[in-house]
């Protein structure tokens, strides 16, 4: 009798990494997981070392496996899904970094863009970002420009550049590829072409020497050394979506951690956002078309309730929230805006600051804490309208997953902002879930997309009870808040 195969998956995230090994039914045998540091050497920067993520990486993978006490061969293939934009630099020979991994919550770069302000119509129409300290294409720059012999050794292909996922794969079997979800976040990726645009690089002063070989989310780049092929690689949040099955243009998952990402599967073509959302690649399966996305950004979500609980001391646990807002009925009349560092999606409001606003005598810390998970719902509210406009789609229902999901007052507010069911999958970990669902298509362990959605169980579902009066209401409330929330800082 032939030994059961199953699928591993890395998670190289921002503050750990995981390995989860899964089943051909999508559950879950076995996790390991090691945290890593988080550098700080100057305010707005924020670094990784490269070389302790690897041997992290190196050590769930190993424990992952003996945990779920699996044989040579029983692994038949790994996924990666990682941190997108944050940007390492190695040296071709030694395959040792030559400086510490920028990480995607960096601002450093920020001097780098009023000169990128001329260009940035170009940036838009050709990747669908606009130029920001976020994405890798400042952050390589910014390296480069410190240092003349790093440069010139770039651009003879000595160093080179890769995000966490070209980084793990170069260790694992050699080779210097990236997919063309993470290339998406470079602003060096042209959009229609998935290659590296000639005009980008010279906008931005990046050797293309330097620079990953850009192929599909799902094939087999090279095997490790114990054999394993490693055959997909997709940037963590649309490792998600794919995880929640998204297949088809419409259908949209939110990922509720410490910040939110909400994106909707717009199809095959790119969809140019003009109310304030990114474009990027959502996957792209060995030599089908790429399927495109929308991606609203949310800064602050579960941060907030942290901040209840550490800030204002309102709340011992975080998950003392829900029982302190299901004390009251409603919020009171008050809105909490938690702009703590301005406003992403779809505002992009870098001058806004939080506020609470509403308040009154009658208002107790309970009004306050079902403010504080409103503030969730409402901002994704923003986002939605935003790719409904953009896409010409109606979300039909939002697939949640993330730490705050356990939170069911949460998603009922979610349902009733929204006026569209909220769903929670069985299985959590959906990000973990994409990269191995993808890596399983590459090697023939799943047989198509198909298969995966038979996969896929709800645990739970929110629909919308809350009168459209009401909803209009409260809506309308919270875009009042917003507006007062700009222009608070000087320039």
């Amino acid at each position: 009798m032939p030994r059961p195969a199953y699928i591993a998956a890395i998670d190289q995230g921002t503050t750990s990494t995981r390995c989860i090994v899964f089943n051909r039914n999508g559950n879950i045998i076995s996790v390991a997981q090691r945290e890593h540091r988080q550098i700080y050497p100057r305010p707005g920067w924020v670094e990784h070392d490269a070389e302790e993520i690897w041997q992290a990486v190196r050590s769930v993978l190993a424990d992952a496996i003996g945990m779920a006490q699996l044989e040579p061969g029983q692994v038949v293939a790994l996924g990666i899904t990682n941190q997108r934009e944050t940007t390492v630099l190695w040296d071709r020979r030694s395959g040792r970094p030559v400086a510490p991994a920028i990480v995607w919550q960096d601002t450093r770069t920020d001097s780098l863009l009023p000169g990128l302000a001329g260009e940035a119509e170009l940036f838009k129409e050709r990747t669908g970002l606009p130029p920001a300290t976020y994405f890798s294409g400042p952050k390589i720059r910014w390296l480069l420009d410190q240092d003349s012999e790093l440069r010139a050794r770039a651009e003879r292909g000595e160093v080179l550049f890769g995000t966490m996922d070209s980084w793990l794969v170069w260790n694992l079997t050699g080779r210097h590829v990236t997919d063309v979800t993470n290339a998406s976040r470079t602003m060096l990726m042209n959009l229609r072409t998935l290659q590296w645009d000639d005009e980008l690089l010279a906008a931005l002063d990046v050797p293309s020497a330097m620079l990953p070989e850009i192929r599909s989310s799902a094939e087999v780049y090279g095997k490790t050394s114990d054999g394993i092929p490693v055959a997909a690689a997709l940037g963590d949040q649309q490792a998600a979506l794919f995880g929640h099955v998204c297949f088809a243009p419409g259908e949209a998952k939110g990922t509720y951690g410490s910040g939110s990402f909400v994106l909707m599967n717009t199809g095959h073509d790119p969809v140019c956002s003009k109310h304030g959302l990114l474009t990027t690649v959502g996957y792209q399966i060995g030599q089908t078309p790429a399927v495109y996305a929308l991606e609203g950004a949310i800064a602050v979500t579960g941060s907030l309730v942290q901040w209840l609980r550490d800030n204002l001391g309102l709340i011992s646990t975080a998950a003392e929230v829900e029982t302190l807002a299901m004390t009251v009925p409603d919020n009171g009349g008050c809105y909490f805006v938690p702009a703590f560092s301005g406003l992403f999606a779809p505002h992009w409001r870098s001058d806004a600051r939080g506020i609470i606003a509403g308040l009154t005598a009658f208002v107790t810390k309970g009004h306050i804490a079902r403010a504080v998970l409103e503030a969730t719902a409402f901002q994704t509210r923003e986002v939605v309208d935003a790719m409904n406009a953009d896409s010409g789609l109606a979300l039909a229902t939002l697939q949640a997953d993330g730490g705050m999901t356990v939170n069911n007052l949460l998603m009922q507010t979610l349902a009733d902002t929204l006026a569209v069911p909220v769903v929670r999958p069985m299985v959590a970990e959906t990000t973990s879930l994409g990269a191995a669902y993808a890596a399983g298509l590459a090697t023939g362990y799943w047989p198509d997309t198909d298969s995966l959605r038979a996969n896929w169980h709800k645990a739970a579902e929110w629909h919308p009870v809350m009168g459209e009066g009401a909803r209009a209401h409260e809506y309308r409330n919270w875009q009042r808040a917003v507006q007062r929330t700009l222009n608070w800082t000087e320039s």
